[in-house]
């Protein structure tokens, strides 16, 4: 019964999670944000750090895609894959002035 529950649990939390997972490494003075997808067939990162101008993802392998900000300066950002604006799980979020939100990186997190 609880194999069941623990089964049942989890398989909601990855529907609800939709096909997008989102994860960062810090390496030196830089952040690396990485962003799977395997139906992107292009990711735009926008960011605080430059007025949200557009900068391409490189694709590191199917379906993962990666971009690299200053990992000691806090940041607020989204994605656009395949042209739709995506929001991905990230611990902290505000509202912009658009009514949508953003995700921020802060350092130390």
């Amino acid at each position: 019964m609880i194999k069941r529950c623990v089964l049942s649990a989890l398989v909601a939390l990855f529907l609800l999670s939709g096909c997008a997972a989102h994860f960062y490494r810090i390496e030196g003075d830089a952040v690396h944000l990485y962003l799977r997808n395997p139906d992107a067939t292009t990711v735009l990162f926008a960011s605080s750090l430059d007025g949200y101008e557009f900068h391409e993802a490189k694709k590191v392998k199917t379906g993962l895609w990666e971009v690299t900000a200053p990992a000691e300066r806090e940041f607020r950002y989204f994605y656009v894959i395949n042209g739709e604006v995506l929001l991905p799980p990230c611990e902290m979020k505000e509202k912009d002035d658009f009514g949508s939100e953003n995700c921020i990186y802060s350092p130390g997190m």
